[in-house]
């Protein structure tokens, strides 16, 4: 893996991220699925990897950009792993643990502090635990956190495999 041109890592993970956002999107305005707090959030750090990730596919970085960059892209998709995990465990609870549904989040957003609405985004709500949408028998929220953890394995082994390798003479 160490022979992976980093700009090429870079530019497909942006592209990927790019085409989950897109189809996000396409089930919003077209299937006409509202999404839940989480998964706006999901989205944003989708969104922040597709902008760390074409940042540095077009700058090129050398040895030490290359793990900067990998290093943002890890921890947006741990962020975004932890909320989609979350959301996984919600859509898991018994119906009768599921937490009561809330405000949308344009209504916290208007009426409470920034704080306080993601603090009561990421513990999720009833309308989180939803599944309105399968493929493979898989929720969103579960193929959100299969491709949050395959970009933090990727990286994490791409990095390590390019720490580990030895150093070429010519």
């Amino acid at each position: 893996m160490s022979n992976l041109n980093p700009r090429f890592l870079f530019a497909l993970t942006a592209v990927g991220c790019a085409a989950l956002l897109g189809f996000g999107y396409y089930l919003q305005f077209v299937e006409h699925l509202e999404p839940c707090p989480m998964c706006i959030f999901q989205r944003l750090c989708y969104a922040a990897i597709v902008i760390i990730t074409l940042l540095a596919a077009v700058h090129g970085p050398r040895r030490g950009g290359v793990y900067g960059y990998g290093v943002l892209t890890v921890i947006a998709a741990g962020i975004g792993a932890g909320i989609a995990g979350r959301q996984t465990w919600l859509q898991h609870l018994p119906e009768d643990q599921v937490p009561a549904c809330g405000p949308g989040l344009e209504y916290m957003l208007e009426q409470f502090p920034l704080a306080q609405v993601i603090k009561q985004a990421l513990r999720g709500t009833g309308e989180c635990a939803a599944v309105d949408w399968t493929f493979l028998s898989l929720s969103i929220a579960e193929w959100s956190l299969i491709c949050f953890s395959a970009i933090i394995i990727t990286y994490v082994a791409f990095m390590w495999s390019r720490a580990t390798a030895q150093p070429r003479l010519f």
